[in-house]
């Protein structure tokens, strides 16, 4: 059993060094290395977006925490994931992103905003907050990673973050962005085999689909009979938080919304809208779905000694349950596939943020190329060494902070950008100064919840039974989902009582979308009258108005 493991790793990790070596020569130049030279493929890019999306962490802690929670319920998250966080974002976002992000020829979140609103401050406090916040999420990687080595396979955990922080360090060095997409392309597909074999091979361990139905079906919540196979669940306040979070957060997150800016054509959106949004509903609805079966797991095997459950052990016992050597190798690359692919796109954006935003935008601004391609791949190492050994400290010495961090990561992210960030692509009156506002609100409001949650032992009894904490502060969640909400108030606030952008230079920056839509309407008024057959795919005028020279993309098409 040992020698399989070992051999389908080792042929795993063969195959992702292999790539990286192949694709070195993209990653010569800073576009190249950071974006790929903006001419990636749809199938790449779907990919791409779906396993950075997607992580150990859901599989293993989110999967299991949920379902547990909310029984088969939970399913919604990843139907909400697929629809909203993939489908939506991909058509609110990828063409409109894919476009402004070349017209400002800016290859980060940061450097966008920076170039959105002729303002370098904005573009260093967008940076120092993906640096400050992208850290810990990195480190959450490889909580999930762990638990399930150590849990199946009795692989101590410090083993496994080394050996998945060196393999991933090499590739990425090596290979910069393409290497990350073409192993994102390796990776997904595991998932997706993988997802199908283990929900299949839990169901039939515990009797089949109706058998597991039926027993959970007798497991009652709060005296309510049947609560986990409801179609709401037993608490939909918090389901619909989390789905909020999980699915409307991708849209602000600088990881993922970074994986438009690299796509090669309009068309090329289109179709990886298409692709993106059935891996997601498969990946994401997978796990859910796997997790609500959670409370079937013996619970003296997930009960901690306070009593307390261990959410991220469920999913593991789940899988040793199975005793099935082959589907527990299979689940081994699957789970280090989820967890590579993440942390690839997490430090691959820390990274060109700190070297191209903060240290050439602010500190050094005559950097020359060759430096910037020595200090990404320093900073590329030095993510991966930072965030590798926070997970193990947090593990050695149970580090209540840092697990409380991790949670608050994803809230103080997308609630910061998501809103400007999307207003910025639509709203011509939006201001800098309503930026900055919700840059300050989300970080305030996050770190507030952080502290209180470390102090919730000491909070006053009347305070903890308030509206505001139950609803509110009582979890990461409900922070980050009501952060984000927030967020799409204060910008159009702040941008009213604000000063005007230059009218002159938003008029430019916002001339594509106007060719583009004239160009759409012309073509659908030459389909209603029959004058020709009409291929929706995007226009050559519109890559023009975009970028001189850039039409020829089309040919793809």
């Amino acid at each position: 059993m040992w020698i399989l493991y070992l051999i389908v790793l080792l042929a795993y990790f063969g195959v992702m060094i292999f790539i990286g070596v192949k694709t070195r020569a993209s990653a010569r130049s800073v576009q190249g290395f950071v974006l790929g030279g903006r001419s990636v493929g749809p199938w790449l890019s779907a990919f791409a977006y779906g396993t950075s999306y997607f992580s150990a962490v859901i599989f293993i802690g989110y999967a299991g925490q949920f379902g547990w929670n909310y029984g088969i319920a939970a399913t919604w998250i990843g139907i909400g994931n697929a629809i909203i966080g993939s489908l939506l974002a991909w058509a609110a976002l990828g063409r409109r992103t894919r476009i402004m992000t070349r017209q400002l020829d800016s290859a980060t979140m940061p450097d966008y905003f920076g170039k959105r609103f002729s303002d370098n401050k904005l573009k260093i406090a967008a940076s120092i907050i993906v640096f400050v916040f992208l850290i810990p999420y990195t480190a959450s990687l490889y909580k999930g990673l762990g638990s399930l080595f150590n849990a199946a396979f009795g692989i101590p955990y410090f083993v496994c973050i080394i050996v998945m922080a060196v393999v991933t360090a090499v590739y990425v060095l090596i290979g910069g962005y393409m290497a990350t997409v073409w192993n994102d392309f390796v990776q997904g597909i595991i998932m997706l085999v993988g997802i199908v074999v283990v929900i299949a091979a839990v169901l039939l361990n515990n009797g089949g689909f109706s058998e597991a139905i039926n027993d959970l079906s007798q497991i009652s919540a709060n005296g309510q009979e049947g609560a986990y196979t409801s179609f709401f669940g037993p608490d939909l306040y918090g389901l619909l938080m989390v789905i909020i979070l999980t699915s409307l957060g991708t849209w602000g997150l600088p990881q993922m919304v970074q994986k438009f800016y690299s796509v090669k054509t309009d068309g090329g959106i289109r179709k990886g809208m298409i692709i993106s949004t059935v891996f997601a509903l498969i990946v994401a609805g997978g796990c859910y779905f796997l997790g609500g079966f959670g409370r079937l797991v013996d619970s003296s095997s997930i009960t901690n000694e306070s009593g307390g459950i261990r959410y991220d052990e469920i999913v593991p016992q789940m899988i040793k349950a199975l005793d099935q050597p082959a589907i527990m190798a299979l689940v081994l690359v699957l789970v280090v596939a989820a967890s590579m692919s993440t942390l690839s796109s997490l430090v691959m954006s820390s990274s060109s943020t700190i070297t191209l935003d903060l240290i050439r935008g602010g500190i050094k601004k005559d950097l020359s190329h060759k430096s910037q391609m020595l200090l990404i791949r320093i900073f590329v190492a030095v993510f991966i060494v930072i965030s590798a050994v926070i997970a193990i400290v947090y593990n050695e010495l149970g580090l209540a902070f840092i697990a409380q961090m991790m949670g608050v990561s994803w809230g103080a992210l997308a609630g910061a950008f998501l809103a400007p960030y999307l207003y910025s692509l639509y709203w011509k009156r939006t201001t800098k100064a309503s930026c900055y506002a919700c840059f300050v609100f989300g970080v305030v409001i996050s770190i507030a919840a952080l502290i209180i949650s470390l102090n919730a032992g000491n909070l006053p009894e009347a305070f903890k039974e308030s509206f505001i904490y139950k609803y509110f502060f009582s979890s990461s969640i409900y922070v980050g989902s009501w952060t984000m909400i927030i967020g799409f108030a204060i910008v159009p606030i702040v941008s009213l009582f604000t000063k005007k952008p230059d009218s002159k230079i938003i008029e430019e920056l916002f001339a594509p979308y106007a060719v583009l839509t004239q160009e759409t309407e012309r073509l659908s008024d030459a389909f209603l009258a029959g004058r020709g057959h009409i291929s929706i795919i995007g226009t050559e005028t519109s890559e023009m108005a975009v970028n001189e020279g850039d039409a020829t993309d089309n040919k793809e098409n």
